[in-house]
């Protein structure tokens, strides 16, 4: 299934996306769920209930406005750094230089506040040069968890996961550095596109697809999720130590090399620019910067 959130006439509705991605299909779902997107579908299954009927007839995807499948994740989404091997040499003397300096030690985690997301195709908003003017992009494979637990060990991890979509970690580097730590930095608001929907697990193996992201028409980014450094189940059993992971919980798994900052000279993201970010057998986000 593809599972996306839109809005229609003022409303939030939850449907099903044809597998030509050209119409989507609204689900039965009363206003008062609808608001939370596709968590309320995520729910609705893990409590072993049937998926909701259609509502009305497909409609053209052109004529709704599509939001983030999660448009207010319930809490901070789990994210984690240096995550593929070519990244983490393109930024070892700038954002890890005070980490481990080998790679493979354990997965560095951070997070973003659920406030930073926005749609698939909704402008970003530059913080100003007083904040930061060293904004970066981040082209990242989400995991979405649809089955909670704590202490899930790797063996079970993929049984967790309902699916999988886009976001951009976008980030403002010289915040990120300053503070010592990635929250801030990550957290602006509008921080966190994300869409175009949800495709659950039964349809794409998120192990196994591939990760592109363009600058104004330029492929900056390029990498095959087979070359994460920590694979999904490893990082499932990490995030879940000590700690419940939930339905509805995102885990963005990392970014292949190729960002801003790691460009010679860098080269920072600014008003006008666009960046599109691709991931096989899941679709397409594209936001404009102002």
């Amino acid at each position: 299934m593809q599972i996306a959130t839109y809005q229609l006439d003022g409303r939030r509705f939850v449907g099903l996306v044809s597998d030509d991605q050209q119409s989507v299909t609204p689900l039965n779902l009363p206003q008062s769920v609808a608001v939370t997107g596709a968590l309320a579908v995520i729910e609705l299954l893990e409590k072993g209930e049937a998926l909701p009927a259609a509502a009305g007839p497909a409609l053209p995807l052109a004529s709704v406005r599509l939001e983030a499948p999660l448009p207010r994740p319930r809490r901070n989404l789990w994210c984690v750094g240096r995550n593929y091997h070519a990244h983490a040499k393109e930024l070892q003397t700038s954002v890890f230089k005070d980490n481990d300096a080998n790679p493979e030690s354990w997965p560095i985690v951070f997070t973003k506040v659920p406030e930073c997301v926005v749609g698939p195709y909704d402008d970003i908003s530059l913080p100003g040069a007083a904040i930061s003017e060293q904004i970066d992009y981040e082209a990242e494979l989400a995991v979405v968890i649809g089955k909670g637990g704590k202490n899930i060990s790797r063996d079970s991890a993929m049984e967790h996961v309902f699916g999988y979509t886009v976001v951009n970690d976008i980030t403002a580097r010289d915040v990120q550095m300053r503070h010592q730590q990635w929250d801030m930095g990550k957290s602006f608001d509008t921080f966190c596109p994300m869409g175009p929907w949800i495709v659950t697990a039964d349809q794409l193996d998120g192990t196994r697809t591939r990760v592109r992201c363009w600058v104004n028409g330029e492929l900056r980014q390029d990498g095959p999720t087979e070359n994460l450094i920590f694979d999904i189940p490893t990082l499932i059993e990490t995030i879940s130590r000590g700690i419940t992971l939930y339905p509805g919980d995102v885990i963005a798994t990392g970014t292949p090399a190729g960002v801003g900052l790691g460009m010679k000279p860098p080269r920072f993201l600014g008003a006008g620019d666009v960046v599109k970010i691709k991931i096989d057998g899941i679709g397409t986000i594209e936001n404009k910067f102002a």
